[in-house]
C-alpha cells in the first residue's frame, strides 16, 4: 500500500528506531518533522528542530507545520520510575494533547509486549499512557514489538574475549522473536496508511521461529566462528542482588534505581516476550505475529564484520 504523503511529527528521532523511521518516513515520501532537544547528535537525521519537548513547543510545532500524524518512539533509558513517568507517561501524554489541540488526525505508539505482565515502573507508565491514547478521539495504532537486535547483542565483546556466553537457568527459560530496527521502522509507517493497523494493538515481531538465549549464544557464536561455550547463572542469584539493592536503596536513590534495573534483568531473564495467551496461562509463540525479513542471525553476521555501536545505554546488563 502506498500511503498519500503525510507531515509527520516524529518523537524520539534520535533513538535507535526513532533513526531508523525517519528513514522509513523519508522513503515513502513523507515529511518528517523531528523535534529534538538542543544539544542532540542529530547527525543520522535527514532533518530535525531543535526545542524544548513541552506541550506548547509540540502544540506550535504541529500547527505551524500542518502535521497530519505523530509517531512517538519515546522510551525511558534507564527504566528507573521516575524517568519512566516523565519519558513514558507525561512526555507522551503532553505530545498526545498538544496533537488534539493542533487537530492532528493520527497518533502511532512505539510500546512494548512486555506491558501484557506489568511488574516493573517502566510498564506502568507506558500502560497508563496506553489508555489515554485508546480513550482519546484521534486515529490510534498501538505497536508492541518483542525484542530488538540491540538488545541481543550484548555479549558479543564477551565471547571476543574468550569468554562464555551467560545464560540465566537452562538457557530456554525465555524465547522471543526479535525485529529488526529497519523492518519495525516500516511498521511503524504503514501504521499511517493501512486501516487494518488502526484503533488496534499490535504486537508484532520479526520473522520466525521463536528463539530461546541458547540458540541466540549458538547463532553469535557461529557468526565469529567460534567453538559455543556457555556458563549458567542462577535466577535467584538475580533475585538475591535486587534484595540487597532494594535495603541499600531505602537509603539511596542511585541504588534504588539500580534495584530497578536488575529488576528489569531478571523480568526479561525469566518472561518471554511473546504473545500471551490469558486462555492457556502461557506464551504463544504461533499467536506472535511476524514482520519483515531481516532475522536476527543476519544481524549477528553483520556484527561480527562491521563495527556497530552498542547504544543500549542504562539497560546494558552484560
Amino acid at each position: 500500500m502506498t500511503p498519500s504523503p503525510r507531515s509527520v511529527l516524529l518523537l524520539g528521532a534520535t533513538g535507535t528506531i526513532g533513526r531508523a523511521t525517519a528513514k522509513a518516513l523519508t522513503a515513502a515520501g513523507h515529511r518528517v518533522i523531528a523535534p529534538v532537544r538542543p544539544g542532540a547528535d542529530t547527525s543520522a537525521l535527514p532533518s530535525s528542530v531543535p526545542s524544548a519537548l513541552t506541550q506548547p513547543v509540540l502544540a506550535t510545532l504541529m500547527k505551524e507545520h500542518a502535521c497530519d500524524a505523530v509517531i512517538s518512539c519515546l522510551a525511558s533509558r534507564s527504566g528507573a520510575p521516575a524517568e519512566a513517568r516523565a519519558v513514558d507517561h507525561h512526555l507522551n501524554s503532553a505530545a498526545l494533547r498538544a496533537a488534539q489541540g493542533a487537530g492532528v488526525a493520527q497518533f502511532v505508539l512505539l510500546s512494548a509486549i512486555c506491558v501484557q505482565k506489568p511488574a516493573l515502573a517502566f510498564q506502568h507508565a507506558k500502560l497508563a499512557f496506553e489508555a489515554e491514547l485508546q480513550a482519546a478521539p484521534i486515529v490510534w495504532s498501538i505497536v508492541r514489538p518483542t525484542a530488538y537486535f540491540k538488545s541481543l547483542s550484548g555479549q558479543l565483546n564477551r565471547l571476543r574475549a574468550g569468554k562464555p556466553f551467560l545464560l540465566f537457568g537452562n538457557g530456554a527459560l525465555t524465547a522471543c522473536k526479535p525485529i529488526g530496527d529497519d523492518d519495525l521502522a516500516r511498521y511503524l509507517v504503514q501504521c499511517l496508511a493501512d486501516p487494518d493497523l488502526q484503533n488496534r494493538i499490535l504486537p508484532i515481531g520479526g520473522p520466525g521461529p521463536a528463539i530461546t538465549p541458547r540458540a541466540q549464544g549458538e547463532m553469535l557464536f557461529q557468526a565469529l566462528g567460534l567453538t559455543p561455550r556457555f556458563k549458567h547463572v542462577p535466577v535467584a542469584m538475580m533475585s538475591a542482588i535486587i534484595a540487597g539493592l532494594s535495603v541499600l536503596g531505602t537509603f539511596s536513590p542511585r541504588l534504588r534505581d539500580k534495584a530497578e534495573l536488575a529488576r528489569i534483568g531478571r523480568y526479561y531473564a525469566t518472561e518471554s516476550m511473546l504473545v500471551w495467551n490469558e486462555a492457556t496461562g502461557r506464551y504463544d509463540a504461533d499467536a506472535t505475529p511476524e514482520f519483515g525479513s531481516e532475522t536476527l542471525a543476519d544481524h549477528y553476521r553483520r556484527l561480527a564484520t562491521e563495527d556497530l555501536p552498542d547504544d543500549r545505554g542504562a539497560h546494558a546488563v552484560f
